[in-house]
């Protein structure tokens, strides 16, 4: 009999408390110094450093009704890939696609590194462009 490997555990965990809006249960699986990576030319798009940024970007997320429903996980020493659909139930537009993540955990088994794939960057572009807008300037600057 095959024994999960606990790093995939801890990603199913972060997925099951992001569907559930459990912010507290996603941080569990972060390390401090986390850093996530979101690609694209958009407002949300960059590296967040640290749980309160990461946290402030799933906010943010949370308001356009984003979804993840996993579909693969593929493991070995200190990675975790993911791969599932992710899609908008709220907003202008809409964004459902496929998106393959990379979990990279440090030596306390914590993730400390992720990095987003986007099936359709473009799609993704655009929602965030439609549905969230910029601070007015010199708050933007700040």
């Amino acid at each position: 009999m095959n024994q999960k490997d606990p790093k995939v555990e801890a990603v199913e965990k972060f997925f099951a408390a992001y569907a559930a809006g459990d912010v507290e249960g996603m941080s569990a699986v972060l390390a401090p110094d986390i850093r996530w990576t979101i690609p694209g030319r958009h407002p949300l798009s960059g590296t967040k450093h640290g749980v309160a940024e990461v946290r402030s970007f799933f906010d943010q997320l949370g308001k356009a009704g984003f979804q993840a429903d996993p579909i693969f996980f593929g493991s070995n020493d200190e990675y975790v890939v993911d791969i599932h659909r992710g899609w908008t139930t709220a907003g202008t537009g809409k964004v459902d696609t496929t998106w393959a993540l990379v979990w990279h955990f440090n030596a306390d088994g914590q993730v400390d590194r992720v990095v987003n794939l986007s099936g359709d960057q473009h799609q993704m572009d655009n929602f965030i462009w439609d549905n969230f807008t910029l601070a007015p300037l010199p708050d933007r600057l700040a």
